[in-house]
């Protein structure tokens, strides 16, 4: 699940290669090539040992490859997409799966890869190095094989953000808001995550620093025997809030090897909830979804 935060949640930097103007050394008088503009699309490929969103695998805990594409115009107006293989859907309805397994299933459910598309309007309005952005991005997942009554793991959301620079300090804030039931999970339309992402440039050998921090609050309640992706039956009247909301960290380091190449590791993890002797957010396994790990990265931009 990708925003442009996040993109936060993959964890390196696109990188911008501009050429060098060089003065011809045999006639000093003619004036200097001009660099290349900027092309104002980018696009950028990911390799990762676990895909988390917000701070849950999506993989589960297995490697990732993930990739996309952005058009940003002079006005600020922006539009791209992004992917990336995941297995949390299917996981949840396969065999064993968190929700009935196959059999409740009567068939063997298939999603694996997520697709994000988004747009949106991004401009320094307040000043150089403060860019507010405004959006929308929608996640799509192409699904077969989903039971009757299963609730659809398509989310809209809106978002709002407010980019800031304070010399070799960079980050956003960032407001997050579903318009729709999020991540297949019933009754939960109304949903919101605000999130901090923080970024150090150490000035050494390429190395940044990267902290972040995010609260996502499920909206709703579930009704009496219904269950959301996470599989767990809850009794009537059962906020979503009290069990599946939680908080989410990274704390991490980036190194810029130059020519859009970086590399990235951090170490994450959540408060997820505990109920009824599991977790909200498990695997087929039972493993908790959110537990806290290492992640390594390697991107290459475009």
């Amino acid at each position: 699940m990708k925003s442009l935060h996040k993109k936060a949640l993959s964890a390196a930097a696109v990188a911008l290669l501009s050429g060098v103007a060089m003065q011809s050394v045999y006639a000093a008088d003619e004036p200097a090539a001009e660099a290349p503009e900027p092309s104002p699309v980018t696009a950028n490929v990911t390799v990762v040992n676990d895909y988390r969103y917000r701070g849950l695998s999506q993989s589960n805990f297995k490697p990732a490859i993930q990739g996309g594409f952005d058009y940003a115009h002079e006005s600020g107006f922006y539009i791209g997409n992004w992917n990336s293989s995941i297995s949390w859907i299917s996981d949840a309805y396969g065999q064993n799966g968190s929700i009935g397994g196959n059999g409740s299933a009567g068939k063997t459910v298939s999603a694996p890869i997520e697709m994000d598309f988004y747009a949106g309007f991004k401009k320094e309005l307040i000043g150089e190095g403060f860019a507010s952005d405004i959006g929308f991005l929608q996640y799509y997942y192409p699904t077969s094989g989903l039971p009757n009554g299963a609730t659809n793991p398509n989310t809209s959301e809106v978002y709002v953000a407010q980019n800031f620079t304070f010399g070799p300090l960079t980050g956003f804030a960032k407001f997050s808001y579903a318009v729709t039931q999020i991540f297949g999970t019933a009754n939960s339309s109304g949903s919101y995550y605000p999130d901090l992402t923080l970024n150090y440039d150490t000035g050494v050998w390429g190395l940044s620093l990267n902290g972040h921090i995010g609260y996502q609050y499920i909206a709703g309640n579930l009704n009496n025997g219904s269950t959301s992706y996470a599989g767990m039956a809850i009794a009537n009247g059962t906020s979503n809030s009290t069990l599946y909301s939680y908080t989410d960290w990274k704390l991490g380091v980036t190194k810029d090897f130059g020519g859009g190449l970086s590399g990235a590791i951090s170490y994450v993890g959540t408060n997820a909830a505990t109920y009824g002797g599991g977790y909200a957010y498990s695997n087929p396994q039972g493993k908790n979804l959110g537990r806290s790990t290492g992640l390594i990265s390697l991107t290459k931009a475009f």
